[in-house]
């Protein structure tokens, strides 16, 4: 075998070597939030289950968008949209719970509020 063909051998080992199996994170798991609107004329509430994988937020429902990230600290921002209109939440979960705040524009209105979580 060349050097080359040596070297890039070395390379690819250590490249996979410096990418962890899974970046699991002590949030991963399903959890149900619920939505408070305190301000503005958006629905009072909603609940959605979430299912956080790899400190990356999922949702496999078919009524918004959803996206978002869960950092190792806790601290949680996630953004929400189904056609003009568009959510942004930030906030900090624990191992069962968490809590922050929304805010939210769409159809000329303005909503916000705050959310809260739970494992399940």
């Amino acid at each position: 075998m060349s050097r080359l063909g040596i070297t890039m051998l070395v390379v690819a080992a250590t490249l996979c070597a410096a990418v962890p199996a899974s970046a699991r994170t002590v949030f991963d798991g399903q959890w149900s939030v619920a939505i408070i609107t305190e301000r503005g004329t958006c629905d009072r509430g909603y609940r959605y289950s979430i299912n956080i994988r790899d400190g990356i937020v999922h949702y496999g429902g078919d009524v918004v968008d959803m996206e978002g990230r869960v950092a190792r600290n806790g601290a949680i921002r996630v953004t929400v949209a189904r056609g003009n209109q568009i959510a942004y939440g930030t906030g900090r979960l624990g191992r069962d719970s968490g809590q922050g705040v929304w805010r939210g524009k769409g159809n000329g209105d303005s909503c916000s509020g705050r959310w809260e979580a739970e494992r399940r």
